[in-house]
């Protein structure tokens, strides 16, 4: 059954680190723990339970994995295989197919073992990393923007904002482009080619004029590149007509497509900038220019926290900073609202849209793969967890189409976009959705009420028992009272203070 909630939430095993060489694998000979709780951290609880032994080692174990854990003690190990074998398991009637031909997909007619791809940035910058990736089972990469210029990197570069459990929401970035000279990338791009001929490379070039986005096309096509993709939305390189700079122009985004189409024979792409209030027009531009597809969406410009004693804000580099790149989960509601923008556009249809903007899981391709999405492009978070997450990523996916019944990726390209509304302005108003209070499961805590009285509609007290009530002469159906305890049960969860397995007020 496809779960749009996970059974086991995140906040279960927030003390888990997620470590390299897990001391919990070595003091289990029966299971992987680590391997598990990973699935469960990725919402790939389903794909978890193909690998549990029909009997549950974890009944009669004496959790030494617990003990041997970087943060003993404090990670409910057996626990949460237990809840893998008594409400996950009951639950998964699809097994994981033994094969992965339903990923297989394209990227303007090149061919793709499935549709994950590292994005254009550090994760994708060296032979090495690359290489790595690519045995992990990645189906290709975005390679580091390549350019003429001299670049010398910041320190720091980075800085994030992060969550109450300390994981990374927003990720804020100074880095500018890849400080290898073209040469030494055409040769990367040769022994990636020579070793990895079934992996698609993705050259991601930036020029300074139409001569060089040419050239720079070209060279990349004759080094073994498959595809080009053109960095018109660096939100680090605006100064002087780069970058970001030249996605907000049109005429631009036209002329250097158009350049570098010229100049090569395989697909090119024009990845766009979030910088602008529609990028409807800078996509219409590329696809007038030649372009075979779109690849967004880029970082976001942003400023990151400000020290409340030296007042600058975060990267500071010698006591000064600068805008930067957002990325990461926070971003993907954005992203997702223009890849939905550019899939409802009837003017870009045929365009192969290369998405990205703060995938973590399967679930969160998913969304951008419904709204358009051919391929998916992943950095913020090989970043923070590494290339192993393609194994998730991989399976989550594989099981969903197995279980909705679809042959292949393409299947699931766009089925989001009919139900959604450019503005709210075509939605029916006319039904109010109560929620519904499970009672048994409410501790009492009263959020609900603040929440009515003080960002509501006043329509929900507590009685004697402190337990919710609602008015419905009052109640509009905004649902804020079904968030609300949600987060209110997540803290609950970290603090220790109590337990809470599931949201007490839900859709009616």
């Amino acid at each position: 059954m496809i779960q749009n909630e996970p059974i086991i939430r995140r906040g279960d095993m927030i003390r888990c680190a997620l470590c390299k060489d897990a001391p919990c694998d070595a003091a289990c000979d029966k299971l992987t723990p680590s391997r598990l709780l990973r699935g469960v951290w990725f919402r790939n609880e389903q794909g978890m339970v193909s690998r549990l032994p029909e009997e549950n080692p974890c009944l009669a174990c004496d959790t030494s994995c617990e003990r041997a854990c970087v943060r003993p003690g404090e990670v409910p190990v057996r626990e949460l295989v237990n809840r893998l074998y008594s409400q996950v398991k009951p639950e998964t009637e699809t097994p994981v197919p033994p094969d992965e031909d339903r990923l297989r997909c394209d990227l303007c007619g090149v061919p793709l073992e499935n549709p994950f791809l590292l994005s254009s940035s550090v994760v994708a910058s060296t032979y090495d990393m690359c290489a790595r990736a690519f045995e992990a089972g990645w189906a290709g990469a975005c390679f580091k923007t390549i350019c003429s210029l001299d670049i010398h990197e910041a320190s720091p570069r980075f800085s994030a904002v992060t969550g109450d459990s300390g994981a990374i929401m927003g990720f804020k970035n100074i880095e500018q482009l890849s400080d290898h000279s073209v040469a030494e990338n055409m040769e990367i791009f040769r022994r990636l080619k020579a070793k990895y001929p079934s992996k698609l490379i993705l050259a991601s070039i930036m020029g300074r004029d139409e001569a060089e986005w040419g050239t720079l096309a070209r060279l990349c096509e004759e080094n073994g590149a498959d595809t080009v993709e053109l960095n018109f939305s660096c939100p680090n390189m605006a100064e002087g007509g780069l970058g970001s700079d030249i996605g907000q122009v049109p005429a631009l985004v036209e002329r250097f497509t158009a350049a570098a189409k010229r100049a090569c024979h395989i697909p090119v792409l024009a990845k766009l900038t979030p910088n602008v209030d529609n990028m409807s027009p800078a996509a219409e531009a590329a696809r007038r220019g030649g372009a075979d597809g779109i690849a967004a969406i880029n970082t976001i410009k942003s400023v990151v926290g400000v020290n409340l004693h030296t007042f600058v804000s975060a990267p500071a580099v010698r006591g000064q900073s600068a805008v930067g790149g957002y990325s990461g989960n926070a971003v993907r509601p954005i992203a997702l609202r223009f890849i939905a923008e550019l899939g409802r556009n009837p003017a870009l249809q045929g365009l192969h849209l290369s998405a990205m903007g703060g995938v973590e899981t399967w679930q969160d391709a998913l969304e951008f793969i419904l709204l358009g999405g051919g391929s998916i492009q992943v950095t913020t978070a090989v970043m923070q967890y590494g290339y192993r997450i393609i194994d998730d990523l991989k399976e989550g996916l594989n099981l969903y189409l197995a279980e909705m019944g679809f042959a292949g990726v393409k299947e699931a390209v766009g089925l989001g976009l009919e139900s959604l509304s450019g503005t709210t302005d075509a939605l029916e108003r006319d039904t109010v959705v109560f929620p519904r209070f499970i009672r048994e499961r409410c501790v009492g805590c009263g959020r609900c009420e603040i929440s009515c009285a003080d960002g509501g509609h006043q329509a929900i007290r507590l009685d004697g028992s402190r337990r919710p009530v609602l008015n419905g002469k009052r109640c509009v159906g905004c649902h804020l009272c079904v968030l609300v305890p949600r987060m209110t049960a997540f803290k609950t969860r970290r603090r220790d203070v109590g337990h809470c397995d599931a949201p007490c007020v839900i859709l009616s």
